[in-house]
């Protein structure tokens, strides 16, 4: 007994298994287009079952094998721009747009650790998991990843920070890396906020500086007045030292004279 095909509305309808044959072989290409293979089958099916009271020329046959030969050269450029495509990509921060299989769409951040060549597909490694490269959304600069960083540091350091009238030292922390990071930003780095940004920040930082007690310092000069005042004195009584000694020497030398004098008499 013959195969039996179905036939409905006057075309062939594929049983379960073609049709499960199918699907595998699109899941193996990766998509619905027509593949090599598939025209490849397509030619020898139309060699194999052409009228022979009126075959195909020569000449068609040569320009499809032209065809067939012309797509298998376009498809392994393909592969082959797409895999240089992805390992360009090695090292660096990317976007993936990513839809689940409830049909909800995510965005995954990450470094590309490694690039994945599978039945025709291009699959990035982020974190472990494998992405496909047609899911790429943006590739990311480390120069414009610092800056990124750095503005969303600022900005979530002035949400955390109180009403300014109800800013207190128990802040200051929070307030030296907020001057820190805006005083050292470059024009590139500010471009990433706003003027209101920046003047909300100059407020806290000037106002930290209003609420912090300085520390006393010791009055330097009193200290030398004091020092010389110290030396005066001592100097002072140094030569009341010296007046008393030149008396005491005139007092004797006196007494002396008046003991030679009377010696003499």
């Amino acid at each position: 007994m013959g195969a039996v095909q179905q036939v409905q509305d006057g075309k062939f309808v594929d049983s379960t298994a073609q049709a499960t044959a199918k699907e595998e072989e699109k899941k193996k290409t990766g998509n619905d287009s027509l593949g090599k293979e598939a025209f490849l089958q397509l030619l020898v099916a139309q060699m194999k079952y052409q009228d022979p009271l009126e075959p195909t020329s020569n000449t068609e046959y040569i320009s499809q094998f032209a065809t067939f030969s012309e797509l298998e050269q376009m498809q392994n450029m393909s592969a082959t721009l797409e895999l240089s495509r992805g390992t360009s990509l090695v090292g660096k921060t990317v976007l993936m747009s990513v839809t689940d299989s409830s049909g909800r769409e995510t965005t995954v951040q990450g470094n590309v650790d490694y690039v994945i060549y599978e039945n025709g597909k291009v699959y990035l490694s982020i974190g472990g998991e494998k992405y496909s490269l047609d899911d790429l959304d943006t590739v990311a600069d480390e120069k414009y990843l610092s800056a990124y960083k750095l503005g969303a540091e600022v900005l979530n350091i002035l949400n955390k920070l109180p009403e300014i009238g109800l800013l207190t030292t128990e802040y200051k922390d929070q307030i030296d890396r907020l001057e820190e990071i805006v005083t050292n930003m470059s024009e590139y780095e500010r471009s990433f906020l706003t003027d209101e940004d920046f003047e909300k920040a100059d407020e806290y930082i000037q106002k930290m500086k209003d609420i912090t007690p300085t520390e006393e310092k010791p009055d330097t000069d009193k200290t030398e007045d004091a020092d010389g005042e110290d030396e005066d004195k001592t100097e002072g009584a140094g030569g009341a030292g010296s007046a008393e000694d030149s008396k005491t020497g005139e007092t004797e030398g006196t007494e002396s004279k008046d003991a030679d004098g009377t010696d003499g008499v």
